[in-house]
């Protein structure tokens, strides 16, 4: 065979190149344009199935690859060593909450706290999707995003039996996470990473409305749906107004437009409803309650558990679908301006209330839709038990106690002096976006000083703690000598009401309550009676106020008088030698004028 010419043989490597070029282009084109399919596991089962966790994970990076509105981060890690994650629905595709937030209302939606109420996650992955795809018209005015699944270690815990009462799904995760913690318990404390990632995506996120997806059951009812709005007393001013004479009739209206009835949460247990029920308070360390200190208007959805679970996640799509059309309607424009009056409104008072009761001199009437439910003889156990008859329905005239006032309420001060030794506490100030001023030099300040006067502590552990409640502190001025890299707190700042939570004895979730100070409770030298006694009785004789009052306490007090180890701790606690940490609340107030 007779060699080629070389131009004809260089023109057949260039065509072969050029083949293989267009192939590989067009391998490469087919590669690209793959579609997933968004159909979720909750459709495929016809409303009986859940995704688990990879799955669910696994959906939002598919819907985050094919649609450039949707965007996924993952943000901090959780118990379980698996970060958390923050999907993000923006139809402009800019992700930059520091420029969204000057130009759109932000939702944040959260999912999974208690993995086995999974109607929020499933709800929320076809209401993304949809909202991708065109399906449903997409929002000008707001922003969307969602922890697809907040409780990871739970979710990754699955099981079929844990939910004992509730229909469906067929599958779920556990409510403890990773370390065991209720997570809806701990938004305070932040005892779990979980918390902790938590409070990251919260301060980068910023939200002006803020939904928590859950399923209940106290009592048996007609409703799919209740809702669980902060407390609008606690919310306070211009937000609590709103909340609770605008924002929330509105969403009851929509949802009624669109044939979903809705009621607030039946928080009633062991009775039926027709003699009435209080709204539930959400302190701060539930989710609601926590958002609440930086006046984000707060909503919990409480499915009922007894529903088919196909309407409940169709009820939770439903309810989130409403609040977003009349945000985007009737309240994007007013939203932001209601947050920024309140917190001027807070860091205006001269008093702050950190404690609440139920006011049952004001009331609201619910025509509520419940079912006719008796206390009969049980087969079981001989004794009365709680029937409810669904073929019995009824609507009724039902009170609701929606109303709390302030039992207690502290002094404002300008700012709080925290010794830098409490480490545990500035972390969290610091994690909740506290400002923190930083003392430069050794100094001694005028301040507030608190000491424990009296409190009580429950004799179960509750969340990993003995809680304290019923806190009450005695107030002193004082000269106190502070450290350079000690830490001055003003209040004057975004989290104002925080600070105030957090650092208030006598607030109910205040960190004393949750047992970061314990150590102040507990006296840390003492003294040996018989070599004290002789001291005792010199610091008397030198002290002519002191032995009146010795006296007249030994008059008054039986018990004190027959005590010499009462007598002798008495006076101890008057010397010198009694030490001042014990019962000094470390953190300290400056109530004088401050440059704010």
């Amino acid at each position: 065979m007779f060699d080629e010419p070389k131009p004809i043989l260089m023109k057949k490597v260039v065509f072969l190149l050029c083949i293989s070029i267009f192939f590989a282009c067009d391998a490469e084109k087919e590669k690209t344009t793959i579609t997933h399919d968004f159909t979720t596991i909750f459709e495929k089962s016809g409303g009986t199935q859940t995704p688990t966790y990879p799955e669910v994970i696994q959906y939002y990076e598919n819907l985050a690859e094919s649609y450039s509105e949707i965007h996924l981060e993952s943000i901090g890690l959780t118990d379980s060593g698996k970060p958390l994650h923050l999907v993000t629905y923006n139809p402009s595709g800019n992700f930059d909450f520091e420029n969204i937030r000057k130009e759109k209302t932000i939702l944040l939606v959260n999912n999974g706290i208690h993995p086995g109420e999974s109607d929020g996650i499933d709800a929320t992955m076809m209401l993304l999707r949809d909202l991708a795809n065109g399906t449903k018209k997409a929002p000008k005015n707001i922003v969307i995003s969602a922890i697809p699944v907040y409780n990871v270690g739970g979710s990754l815990n699955r099981n079929f039996g844990t939910r004992a009462n509730q229909n469906g799904p067929e599958a779920y995760g556990f409510r403890g996470n990773a370390k065991n913690y209720d997570l809806n318990r701990d938004f305070i404390k932040s005892d779990t990473r979980n918390a902790k990632a938590f409070a990251q995506i919260f301060h980068k996120v910023q939200p002006d409305v803020f939904v928590d997806n859950h399923v209940s059951n106290g009592a048996d009812y007609q409703y799919t749906l209740t809702h669980l709005f902060t407390q609008h007393n606690k919310l306070g001013h211009e937000a609590g107004e709103f909340l609770h004479k605008t924002m929330m009739p509105d969403l009851e209206a929509t949802l009624q437009k669109n044939s979903w009835d809705i009621t607030p949460y039946v928080n009633v247990f062991g009775r039926t409803p027709e003699s009435g029920f209080s709204q539930f308070m959400d302190s701060p360390r539930y989710s609601t309650g926590y958002t609440t200190l930086f006046n984000t208007l707060g909503l919990m959805v409480e499915t009922h558990m007894l529903k088919p679970y196909k309407q409940r996640v169709e009820g939770t799509y439903a309810l989130m679908e409403a609040l977003i059309e009349n945000i985007e309607t009737k309240h994007h424009q007013n939203i932001k301006s209601i947050r920024k009056k309140t917190h001027e409104s807070f860091v205006n008072t001269e008093t702050y209330p950190v404690q609440w009761e139920l006011d049952r001199s004001q009331e609201t009437t619910l025509n509520f839709k419940g079912y006719e439910g008796t206390f009969v003889k049980s087969d079981l156990t001989g004794q009365k038990r709680l029937k409810y008859d669904d073929t019995k329905p009824f609507t009724k005239e039902v009170p609701y106690y929606n109303y709390f006032k302030i039992k207690k309420e502290v002094t404002v001060p300008k700012a709080y002096v925290i010794p830098q030794g409490w480490h545990n506490v500035i972390d969290l100030l610091t994690l909740n976006n506290v400002v923190l001023n930083t003392i430069e030099n050794d100094t001694i300040i005028d301040v507030e000083t608190y000491h424990i006067k009296d409190f009580k502590t429950y004799p179960n552990p509750f969340e990993g703690h003995y809680t304290h409640y019923n806190t009450e502190v005695s107030k002193t001025l004082q000269k106190i000598s502070f450290n350079k890299g000690d830490f001055i707190v003003k209040t004057n700042q975004p989290a104002f009401r925080y600070l105030l939570e957090t650092l208030e004895p006598e607030a109910v979730d205040s960190f004393f309550n949750w047992n970061f100070f314990d150590t102040i409770l507990q006296q840390k030298e003492g003294f040996s009676a018989y070599v004290f006694e002789d001291e005792a009785k010199e610091l008397l004789a030198n002290n002519p106020q002191w032995q009146q009052e010795f006296e007249a306490k030994k008059a008054s007090d039986d018990m004190f008088a027959k005590s010499a180890s009462q007598q002798l701790r008495w006076i101890y606690k008057k010397s010198h030698h009694y030490e001042k940490a014990h019962l000094r609340y470390p953190i300290f107030r400056i109530v004088r004028s401050l440059d704010r």
